[in-house]
């Protein structure tokens, strides 16, 4: 499948809007776990964890999802491919880990935000959890931009796949 320049620009827009809103959610995630870690205020810390689990369900996991399936789109579209280039794996896999990681983080944030919604939320309780959210988000963080490097550089170096559709296919590469 080959995509037309203009479906391509398209598709990269939007790729890169929902890649790069995927950054800022979890960045707002992250603001949301810092004020309940440094509050006293027991109404704020349980507030943040409302917030963290809308984030979270609204705005972090539609964005990752939707930059798995347009980060496909543009694999699959493109002369890159999802398997020539070692590039273009490793940010498929590390977004699949980071998706699937999120996914399972988001039960536990739900846990959190149920307790903190209801009447006698222990605080010691929802403190104690937020550690755990701190390094879930920090490291998400980091490997949302090692993505966004890799998607920038390119770094060269094409896969034994890549190297033989290269030698098959040596027009393919045009697209």
């Amino acid at each position: 499948m080959t995509l037309t320049s203009r479906v391509r620009r398209f598709a990269l827009t939007v790729h890169i809007t929902v890649s790069v809103g995927w950054i800022g959610a979890v960045v707002a995630f992250l603001v949301l776990v810092l004020a309940a870690m440094t509050t006293q205020d027991a109404g704020t810390l349980h507030g943040a964890w409302v917030a963290m689990a809308l984030t979270g369900w609204f705005a972090i996991v539609p964005l990752a999802i939707a930059s798995l399936m347009t980060g496909l789109v543009m694999s699959l579209g493109t002369r890159w491919g999802l398997f020539r280039h070692y590039w273009t794996l490793l940010s498929f896999v590390l977004t699949v880990g980071a998706t699937a990681i999120l996914l399972g983080n988001m039960q536990t944030v739900s846990l959190f935000a149920v307790k903190a919604g209801s009447d006698g939320a222990d605080v010691a309780d929802l403190r104690g959890g937020l550690p755990g959210e701190l390094l879930h988000a920090g490291a998400g963080l980091v490997v949302l931009l090692v993505i966004q490097v890799l998607n920038v550089y390119k770094p060269p170096g094409m896969t034994r796949y890549g190297r033989r559709m290269q030698r098959l296919h040596p027009d393919a590469g045009e697209r």
